[in-house]
């Protein structure tokens, strides 16, 4: 049965799409994943070759903070691959959606020491300061889609949304402060 989809229809007859299945089953997921481990393995690379040769020349306190950001891009890449590992394991059918939600919960996207808050960041070596950018162009990116995967709304939600929200906002305004 073919059934016709209205937007101004019920909401009753409105068909909702799962943006991370969706996702998931994309070839953008499998581009995100693919730069995602292509930037973890090039920064695994560099901290252990050019990198490690390039912060032995740096006097303290620049060595100190290249040390410090060399750890949060290493802790940022890994939360950001164990996402996308999760991910691809749910697209994979190797874990259900209630597993992926609670190896989710255990992953911390919180971006800290953002170049521009960071004190001498420009006198860091230009491939480190490189990585740390595009590490977190990746970090957007990713916060984005667990964002908009984790707000997706279950079809057992208590109420439907209002066809106007603004108008359902300053109507429960006026209840409350008595127009």
């Amino acid at each position: 049965m073919n059934k016709s989809v209205r937007l101004d229809g019920p909401l009753e007859d409105r068909v909702t799409i799962s943006f991370g299945e969706r996702f998931e089953a994309s070839q953008q997921f499998d581009i995100v994943f693919r730069e995602g481990m292509a930037l973890v393995e090039e920064v695994a690379t560099y901290l252990d070759g050019a990198g490690r040769r390039e912060s032995k020349a740096l006097k303290p306190p620049l060595s100190v903070l290249y040390a410090t950001e060399s750890m949060r891009l290493t802790t940022r890449l890994l939360d950001l691959a164990s996402w996308l590992l999760i991910r691809r394991a749910l697209k994979e059918g190797e874990i259900d959606a209630e597993e992926a939600r609670r190896k989710r919960r255990r992953v911390k996207l919180k971006a800290i020491g953002r170049p521009g808050h960071i004190k001498r960041f420009e006198e860091l070596p230009s491939a480190l300061q490189d990585l740390i950018e595009r590490s977190f162009a990746l970090h957007d990116r990713i916060v984005t889609l667990d964002r908009a995967v984790a707000g997706e709304k279950t079809e057992d939600r208590a109420e439907p949304t209002p066809a106007n929200p603004v108008a359902e906002q300053m109507h429960m305004l006026r209840q409350a402060f008595g127009d």
